[in-house]
This record gives structure tokens, C-alpha cells and sequence, in this order.
């Protein structure tokens, strides 16, 4: 969850910071259009055949000679004539403004960047609401799903940490595996902690039973057999859209279903109030570890 909110904060920012201004986005579209048109490569400065250090007369006379060549009434019937004698109107405005030169020279030494802005594109190809909420729901459940990752990542090596202690508890230093269930305690990390005794303790102490290559954490009277699988993958399936497509589309079980469901848990001997006291066990033992855990008997 932190990872998400840092990287939709960092998004925002970036958003922020490397927003370009309508100016650039006008200029965006000149060098497009002008390298389209002219051919690739080709610069305000090239167009009009001037260096980029000339001066404000020497703009001035390069575009009274080529606004003579591109007019229209000297041009009949070209095609596409009327676009670049407006576009050369253009370029020679923002070359005769000192702002818009500065902007301009940024750009002409430094490139165009390739991504110009939500805003930019926006204003351009204008999706429709439609296409704006498919690009949210995929981005924040790409998103979330990277999360998962992240977290199964993190609860496999807390997993396997965690069976290491127990066994070298259990086995000593030489990790022999011994005869017999072995209770042991392990330390899961965190602060100290103070003991019945008011003695400091060292992190979070968990007790645990080896037997064999069997490990189970003990929770009460319950024990929780711990693997690898008690670490929970990622899924596209538990990503929020998904899931609530999922729990909108789930059929609502009838009348007849639920009274059908109801006599065959009585005549179970009560099998479901068994489930239901197990459930608080096993939310316990999940809190302890973090992931999926499988119910298991110890002595088996």
C-alpha cells in the first residue's frame, strides 16, 4: 500500500514539474508539422534559411523572401500550399518574440521530448470518457498488482526466515533434523518487548513445533501448519476492478438454495459452526505471519 501511494504521489509530481506550457505545446506542433511538410530533420532556422544566431532584421528578410515563394497567388493549384504559408506565418512569429525565440532555442538545442504531457495528448486525440476510465482502471490495476508482487516478495522471505528459526531452534546449530515434535519459540522481529517476568525480550517471540520436516505454529489449542504457499501470489483477480466485477456478476443464491443449504448443515451435525470456529484461529495466525496459512493437525 505505501509502495502504491509513493508511486501515484511521485506520478503526480512528475505531472507538475515537467507540465509544458500552451506555448510549447504550439511549438510541439510547428516542428511536427514543419518536419512532416519539409522532411525530417528540418528546423525553424533551416526553413527559412537562416543561422540560429541571426539577428531580428536578418528573421525579418528571410520571411519576406520566403512568404514570396510559398504565396499563394504565386502557387496555384499546389496542394498543401495554404498550410505551409501559414505555418511560415507562425514560425516567424515566434522567432520575432524574444519569449518565444527562448522557448524555441530550448527545444532546437535540446530536442523535443517524446512525451509532451497528459494534457498535450489530451487536447489532441480528446478520448472519450470511456477511454479514460479503461486507461485508470488498467494503470491503478497495473499498479496494485506490481503491490502484490512486492508483498509476496517480502512474505516468502518472512516465511522462510521464519521456518529457518524454528528449525535451527529445534536441531541446533548444525541443523540435524532430530526424532519427535520439538516446541520451540521463535523471535518474528520487531521492537524488544518486556516478558511476564519484566524481563526485556528481543522482537516478537511466536511458539512453534517441528516435527520432522513439518513446521506448525501454534495459535492456542490450534497449530497452523507454515510453507511456502502460506505467502499469497499475486493475482489479477484480487485487483480491485477485477475483484468487483467479479462480486457484481456472483449470483445471489435463492430462497430454495438457502433453505436447502440450511437443512443439509443440520443434518452435518453441525459442521458449519466448526468452520466458524476455526475462522478466528486461522485470522490470528495470518496476522502473526501475514498470507495465505493452511490448517493442519501436528501429531499427524
Amino acid at each position: 500500500m505505501r509502495l502504491f501511494l509513493f508511486v501515484a504521489l511521485f506520478a503526480a509530481l512528475a505531472t507538475v514539474v515537467f507540465a509544458w506550457t500552451k506555448e510549447d505545446h504550439e511549438i510541439f506542433d510547428i516542428v511536427s508539422a514543419l518536419e512532416a511538410s519539409e522532411g525530417p530533420g528540418t528546423t525553424f532556422y533551416s526553413w527559412l534559411d537562416v543561422p540560429p544566431t541571426a539577428s531580428l532584421a536578418e528573421i525579418n528578410k528571410a520571411y519576406r523572401k520566403k512568404s514570396m515563394q510559398l504565396h499563394p497567388d504565386k502557387n496555384p493549384g499546389v496542394k498543401g500550399i495554404q498550410e505551409r504559408f501559414a505555418r511560415l506565418g507562425i514560425i516567424a512569429n515566434i522567432l520575432r518574440s524574444s519569449e518565444g525565440r527562448k522557448r524555441y532555442d530550448f527545444f532546437y538545442k535540446n530536442g523535443v521530448p517524446k512525451w509532451r504531457g497528459t494534457g498535450y495528448y489530451y487536447s489532441r486525440f480528446r478520448p472519450g470518457l470511456a477511454m479514460v476510465l479503461m486507461f485508470l482502471v488498467i494503470l491503478t490495476s497495473g499498479l496494485q498488482y506490481l503491490v502484490q508482487k512486492v508483498n509476496y516478495r517480502r512474505d516468502l522471505e518472512k516465511v522462510r526466515k521464519t521456518m529457518q528459526d524454528a528449525r535451527l531452534a529445534a536441531w541446533g546449530p548444525k541443523m540435524m533434523p532430530l526424532e519427535g515434535r520439538r516446541k520451540v519459540k521463535v523471535n518474528l522481529g520487531g521492537g524488544p518487548r518486556i516478558d511476564e517476568g519484566g524481563n526485556i525480550m528481543a522482537g516478537k517471540m511466536v511458539d512453534m513445533v517441528v516435527d520432522g520436516n513439518g513446521i506448525y505454529l501454534c495459535d492456542g489449542a490450534e497449530v497452523h501448519l507454515l510453507d511456502e504457499t502460506s505467502a499469497i501470489p499475486p493475482a489479477i483477480s484480487r485487483t480491485w476492478f477485477v475483484s468487483l466485477v467479479g462480486g457484481l456478476v456472483r449470483r445471489k443464491p435463492s430462497d430454495k438454495e438457502v433453505v436447502e443449504e440450511s437443512e443439509e448443515g443440520s443434518e452435518s451435525g453441525g459442521g458449519g459452526a466448526d468452520t466458524a470456529v476455526g475462522e478466528p484461529a486461522r485470522r490470528a495466525f495470518v496476522s502473526k505471519v501475514g498470507g495465505r496459512r493452511r490448517r493442519a493437525r501436528a501429531g499427524k
